[in-house]
């Protein structure tokens, strides 16, 4: 038992290793595309996402490193010290110069990430650097209630405006937006507080009841992508699940202009189709 803990502590940076090593292959890195055997699989599909991820990798980087080199010193401390059993122990109070120095290197490190870390977090969550033509023309709103999201949008050829227009579109759980462009919804909450979260496309943001929240991200391929909430938000939250469906900008309008003949169908058949029918 003399050298148990010295091979314990030795033997998780060798797992850590071995785990950071075979993650992508074996897909337990972030999530991607749907489709388990597509070769994005764990890419982010959008670019500010790619971003995002790189801010993962450098901090994960960083804990890995510092992770496997104190354990391995510590398994070394203790090897010495099972290794030399009659060695009588030293007695120390206390280093100033250690204290300095494992505080001055954290707070550099902790520094160092924060402002590495302040372009992408702009471009994320300050409007003002949104780009300009997400802005001026938001794609839907999104309203998040007990338990699904409320997707609001203009009518075509129309811009989205805050406040409901008679002629605004409207489904459940399914937002549809156009690839290869930045684009923008608003994000509200009719209740409590709800996250808006996209994972795929690396996208999170609380919903706060009260507020209009704006949220811009570009998709750069087509496909579906999955939108939950990330907050807990009562006994229904589970069921708080929905599709991003990504497609080009013609589909996109397309889907807009069968929506919109859909909303106003009433039911009734045209008198003249029906005639010609009866003939």
């Amino acid at each position: 038992m003399r050298y148990f803990w010295a091979a314990f502590f030795m033997f998780w940076p060798i797992v850590a290793i071995v785990i950071f090593t075979i993650s992508p292959a074996m897909n337990w890195w972030f999530p991607g595309a749907g489709d388990p055997d597509s070769l994005t699989k764990g890419q982010s599909m959008t670019p500010l996402g790619v971003d995002i991820d790189n801010l993962f990798y450098l901090i994960l980087i960083i804990t890995s490193v510092v992770f496997v080199l104190t354990h391995i010193a510590l398994g070394y401390v203790l090897f010495r010290g099972a290794r030399d059993e009659g060695k009588k122990a030293l007695f120390s109070h206390g280093s100033h110069a250690l204290e300095v120095m494992w505080t001055i290197v954290p707070t550099g490190i902790l520094i160092f990430i924060s402002l590495y870390q302040l372009d992408v977090w702009r471009k994320f969550r300050v409007m003002s650097s949104f780009p300009e033509a997400a802005v001026e023309a938001p794609v839907a709103e999104v309203t998040a209630r007990q338990f699904e999201w409320r997707i609001r949008y203009p009518a075509p050829g129309k811009k989205l405006q805050l406040k409901p227009q008679p002629d605004d579109l409207y489904t459940v759980n399914d937002l549809h937006v156009p690839t290869n462009r930045p684009v923008m919804i608003q994000l509200r909450s009719e209740d409590v507080q709800h996250s808006f979260f996209a994972p795929q496309l690396r996208v999170k943001q609380d919903a706060l009841p009260g507020q209009v929240i704006p949220v811009w991200f570009e998709v750069t391929q087509a496909g579906h992508y999955q939108l939950t909430c990330a907050e807990l938000c009562g006994w229904g939250h589970y069921k708080m699940k929905a599709r991003i469906v990504a497609e080009p900008q013609t589909q996109f309008g397309k889907y807009l202009h069968d929506l919109r003949n859909e909303q106003n169908d009433d039911g009734v058949q045209d008198k003249k189709s029906g005639d010609a029918d009866d003939e």
